[in-house]
């Protein structure tokens, strides 16, 4: 079975060096907030050439803390996009605003014209949460101007697009914030649950630290309602040791992959993601797109290929989303729609040998349903 995701062989590149980072840490008698956080979260800084990282407890809360950093306000509009995961929008949700959803465009990515257009004609709205989908980069030039342009305060979702560029530029550097994840599945993945806030805003850093740990100003001095959201020493020893020295190497992998991918897949059923000029995708996940994408899951699952679905249902249509109705669709998510029941991830891993990824580009070409 060529696996989407393999830890197994994951662990056989970062185990010997993980175990020394948690003996470390149970060595030290010091597991929450203390130096291991601090000096991951420099390093990570210095890596996304960024001025501050706080280390989260998660990618959601990431965002969450973001928007509660920019005083988002009790029911407040956040244009956004409805194809990514859940955790997007129930991170709105919980700071306290309201989704409004425009579509997207070919690639999955919040289609910044009709941002520009929604804006225009409501210009209630502040707050902006894009999402660089699949590790590809949106129009980071067109981001900024829409910014600088309506006023608005935007935090990035980065979640999957860590080491990812638009024309030299790295995602989560436009708005005044950006959110990472550390979900295992992710290119800096740790053992568990993690995130980061990012930004180069001395000030908000500040604030983010605080509302990650209770909301206090020093020890029982709690100056907000915050969030226990921290990143445990454990994890940052892990990500500092074992995993972020090996990110640059694996993106680059990634890349390698992509590019056999983009050039060998020649099967005209297929339709695969087109980054814009200049761009530098991260890679977090290969989308292919087809009429007739339940038989290609199908014929590369018979052929013992690993394969997933992002995302099978678009945000607005989730269940979940129903009974409180506290979104709008400034634009109909056609295209969202589309791409939702058309997408097919094919692994993309950077442990992936030449011989698996010309029997996924095999696969991918001898398809015919």
């Amino acid at each position: 079975m060529i696996a989407q995701i393999d830890f197994t062989r994951q662990w056989e590149a970062i185990g010997e060096k993980a175990v020394a980072a948690l003996e470390r840490v149970g060595a030290s008698g010091r597991y929450i907030l203390g130096k291991e956080v601090e000096g991951f979260e420099t390093a990570l800084a210095e890596h996304w050439g960024i001025a501050h990282a706080v280390g989260v407890g998660n990618g959601m809360d990431a965002l969450e803390i973001g928007l509660r950093c920019l005083d988002l306000r009790p029911g407040e509009k956040v244009l956004t996009t409805p194809f990514s995961a859940f955790a997007t929008t129930l991170a709105i949700l919980r700071a306290g605003g309201m989704p409004v959803f425009v579509d997207v465009d070919d690639n999955g990515n919040i289609d910044l014209g009709q941002c520009r257009t929604v804006l225009a004609r409501d210009p209630s709205i502040r707050f902006l949460v894009p999402v660089h989908l699949y590790g590809n980069p949106v129009d980071l030039d067109q981001l900024a101007q829409l910014g600088t342009g309506f006023g608005l305060q935007i935090v990035e979702d980065c979640a999957q697009a860590i080491g990812a560029k638009d024309r030299g530029r790295a995602v989560g550097t436009v708005g005044q914030l950006g959110a990472t994840s550390f979900y295992p599945t992710k290119n800096l993945g740790a053992l568990g649950d993690g995130g980061a806030v990012l930004t180069n805003d001395a000030a908000l850093a500040a604030r983010a630290r605080s509302l990650r740990n209770y909301g206090q100003s020093a020890v029982y001095a709690h100056d907000e309602r915050g969030l226990n959201s921290r990143l445990d020493e454990v994890q940052a020893a892990i990500l500092s040791d074992a995993l972020l020295p090996n990110l640059q190497l694996w993106t680059m992998r990634r890349r390698q992959i992509a590019e056999r991918y983009r050039a060998d897949i020649h099967n005209p059923a297929l339709r695969m993601l087109a980054p814009n000029h200049g761009t530098e995708p991260a890679w977090h996940i290969f989308s292919l797109f087809s009429e007739k994408r339940d038989a290609l899951r199908q014929h590369l699952s018979r052929a013992q290929i690993g394969n997933g679905l992002h995302y099978p249902r678009i945000i607005p249509d989730q269940a979940a989303m129903r009974p409180h109705g506290l979104f709008e669709i400034a634009v109909e998510p056609l295209n969202a729609r589309r791409l939702a029941v058309s997408q097919l991830s094919l692994p993309v891993h950077p442990f992936l040998e030449d011989a698996e990824i010309a029997m996924v580009t095999d696969q991918c070409n001898a398809f015919t349903a």
